[in-house]
C-alpha cells in the first residue's frame, strides 16, 4: 500500500536535513526562510531487521523493503491558510498526506536564523496547528454553507452533515485539531471525504544538539507537556548528527559512530517504525528463491485483503493461506522444516494476519 508521510515546521528547523537524512535526495538546505518552495519528494525503503534474516535463510535472487513516501513541505508561517509565504499551495500538498511528522526546533545555535527570532518550539507548534485549523475551518465552513439551505427544508441526510460540521467548527474554533474530537463513527464517515488536515494523525520530531539527543533538553520537555492531551508520540533527533551518518557509505563506519555517540541505530530508523505504529500499520513477508519480500498492511487485515496488495487477482481467486509465524520460521530454519513440525498452518479468508507472519497464498481466477 502507498504509505506518503508529510514534513512540516517552521522554516529553518532542519526540515530539509531530516528529509536529505531519509531519502538521501539532495533537497536544498540553506539558512533563509522559503529555501524550500516546491514539496521535494523521496521514497525511502523501511528498515526491518526480519527481512535479512529471513533473506539469510532463504538465499533469495532479490530482497525488497517495503517504501514510505516523504514530502518534504516548505516552510509554513504566520498568515499560510491566507496564502501568506506561499501558504495556499504548501497546505494542499499537506492534505495529500497520510500522517504529518512535524519538526520543531529544540536547539540553540545563533548561526542558524529563527524565523520569529528566538528558539521556542511551543511556540512554533501552536503557529503551525492555528493556520491548519484555520485552513479545515475554511474547508467546513464552505461544506456548511453547501448544505444548510437543504438542511432547514428537513433533508435527514444534510441535517446529519450540518450538526457533525457544527461540532468539528466549534473544536477547531476553539484552538483544537480535528484529530482530537471524540466522534462516532458515523459521524467519522461524514467528515472522511474532507480529508480535514488537522486530522492526520502526527509524530512530533524534536530536533536537538548532539549532547540532547539522548536524553532531551528544556525545549523538548516543554513540548512533551504541551502534547501530553494529544496522544501524540514525540521522537528525538539530531539532524547534524544523522547528515554525518548518511554522508558515510560503508555500514561499519555507520556503526563505529553511532557507538562514539552512545546511539543504537539512526535516529531516523526510529522514525520510520514510529511512523508505522503512528498509522496502525504491520509488516508480513513472502519468502522464495526468487525474492523476500515485506509487505505493509494495516492492522487487522484479513487474508484475502493482504493478498491484495500483492495483486487484486490474490484477493478475487482467493483459495487459502499458508502461514508460518515468522520466529518459527527463523527458528527452525526453512518452510520444509517449518511443515515437517507441524508449524504451517492453512488459513481461510476470516484469518487476521499477524505481524510477521510468512506468508503464501493459492489462489485461481
Amino acid at each position: 500500500m502507498a504509505l506518503k508521510c508529510g514534513i512540516v515546521g517552521l522554516p529553518n528547523v532542519g526540515k530539509s536535513t531530516l528529509f536529505n537524512c531519509l531519502s538521501k535526495a539532495k533537497a536544498q538546505s540553506a539558512n533563509f526562510p522559503f529555501c524550500t518552495i516546491e514539496p521535494n519528494i523521496g521514497v525511502i525503503s523501511v528498515p526491518d531487521d526480519r527481512l535479512e534474516a529471513l533473506s539469510e535463510i532463504v538465499n533469495p535472487q532479490k530482497l525488497v523493503s517495503t517504501t514510505v513516501e516523504i514530502v518534504d513541505i516548505a516552510g509554513l508561517v504566520k498568515g499560510a491558510s491566507k496564502g501568506e509565504g506561499l501558504g495556499n499551495k504548501f497546505l494542499a500538498n499537506i492534505r495529500e498526506t497520510n500522517a504529518i511528522i512535524h519538526v520543531l526546533r529544540c536547539f540553540e545555535d545563533d548561526n542558524i536564523v529563527h524565523v520569529d527570532g528566538s528558539v521556542d518550539p511551543v511556540r512554533d507548534k501552536e503557529t503551525i496547528d492555528m493556520e491548519l485549523q484555520l485552513k479545515d475551518l475554511e474547508t467546513l465552513e464552505k461544506i456548511y454553507d453547501k448544505n444548510i439551505r437543504t438542511a432547514r427544508s428537513g433533508d435527514k441526510v444534510a441535517q446529519k452533515v450540518i450538526n457533525t460540521i457544527e461540532k468539528y467548527i466549534a473544536h477547531l474554533g476553539a484552538g483544537y485539531s480535528a484529530r482530537s474530537l471524540d466522534v462516532s463513527e458515523e459521524e467519522l464517515a461524514i467528515i472522511l471525504d474532507l480529508h480535514l488536515i488537522t486530522s492526520k494523525p502526527v509524530l512530533y520530531m524534536c530536533n536537538v544538539d548532539e549532547i540532547s539527543v539522548r536524553t532531551g533538553n528544556r525545549h523538548v520537555e516543554a513540548v512533551r507537556e504541551a502534547v501530553k492531551g494529544e496522544s501524540a508520540e514525540v521522537l528525538l533527533i539530531a539532524t547534524a548528527i544523522e547528515a554525518e551518518i548518511a554522508e558515510l557509505e560503508d555500514v561499519e563506519e555507520q556503526i563505529m559512530f553511532l557507538k562514539e555517540l552512545g546511539l543504537e541505530k539512526p535516529g531516523v530508523h526510529y522514525l520510520i517504525q514510529a511512523t508505522y505504529k503512528l498509522l496502525n500499520l504491520q509488516t508480513y513477508f513472502t519468502a522464495g528463491v526468487k525474492e523476500v519480500r515485506a509487505w505493509t498492511i494495516v492492522k487487522g487485515t484479513r487474508a484475502p485483503q493482504a493478498a491484495s496488495v500483492i495483486h487484486t487477482d490474490f484477493e478475487k481467486g482467493f483459495i487459502r493461506a499458508e502461514v508460518i509465524a515468522y520466529d518459527d520460521f527463523i527458528s527452525l530454519g526453512s518452510e520444509q522444516a517449518c511443515r515437517d513440525n507441524g508449524k504451517l498452518s492453512v488459513e481461510g479468508k476470516e484469518y487476521i494476519v499477524k505481524d510477521g507472519d510468512v506468508m503464501n497464498f493459492r489462489f485461481n481466477v
